[in-house]
């Protein structure tokens, strides 16, 4: 895991002006982001790190499979470890065409080549069955409005014995947190509920998949599983 946080680590120094206040409170790299990080999910940087790494933990360095990220949001995350792996044939999705744009940005500065951007649905994922060595999908499944189609959707695209993994929010695990969630998040439409907690996605994770790990920081769960 140590080598997933260094390639993290660097995605804070890539910054620049060009991208977005997203991209600082996502990864804590600047002061804005760190008060944003502390004032709402009681975080440090190295907090924010723990779970991003463990996050990607499972995606081994020689990865050389199929990869799909949904969503790839502004790519900030996923494409420093995404240039460690030049075998991986890489496509990252997502419902929003600004955020996928910031991540084609970043990933042609990177000069990562072996990768395709998608438009579309989660709920409507437009791949065969099977066909993906791996899934990630980092903070997006608490604003997905049809969760249930999108545990499924990424299920049924991912091989038998391939890898799930990602992160996102979790209620109940720190009252503060919750609360902001519920009487800003949501009403700005940035979170839909229902919303799992750590030990509901632990369960529903355990009923799909052969081999489960979940864990949290604060109010942010992450998993990998082994379908």
């Amino acid at each position: 895991m140590s080598n997933r946080k260094d390639e993290i680590k660097s995605a804070y120094k890539s910054l620049g002006k060009a991208h977005s206040f997203y991209d600082g409170m996502m990864t804590g790299s600047n002061a804005v982001g760190r008060l944003m990080d502390k004032a709402v999910w009681n975080m440090t940087q190295e907090d924010v790190l723990e779970y991003q790494s463990e996050a990607f933990a499972t995606i081994p360095p020689d990865f050389s499979g199929k990869l799909l990220e949904v969503p790839v949001g502004t790519g900030v995350l996923s494409m420093p470890v995404f240039k460690t792996l030049p075998k991986a044939d890489i496509t990252c999705f997502d419902y929003s065409e600004k955020m996928m744009e910031s991540a084609k940005q970043r990933a042609a500065e990177m000069q990562i080549k072996n990768i395709t951007f998608l438009q579309g649905d989660v709920g409507h994922l437009p791949f065969e069955n099977e066909m993906f060595d791996a899934v990630v999908s980092l903070n997006g499944f608490h604003a997905f409005p049809d969760k249930e189609a999108a545990f499924s959707e990424t299920f049924r695209v991912l091989k038998t014995g391939g890898i799930f993994c990602g992160c996102f929010y979790v209620e109940q695990a720190n009252a503060h947190t919750d609360k902001i969630i519920k009487n800003f998040y949501v009403k700005k439409g940035f979170f839909t509920p229902p919303f799992e907690t750590v030990e509901s996605l632990r369960n529903r994770l355990e009923n799909m998949y052969s081999s489960v790990t979940v864990g949290n920081v604060e109010s942010i769960a992450w998993f990998q599983c082994r379908k």
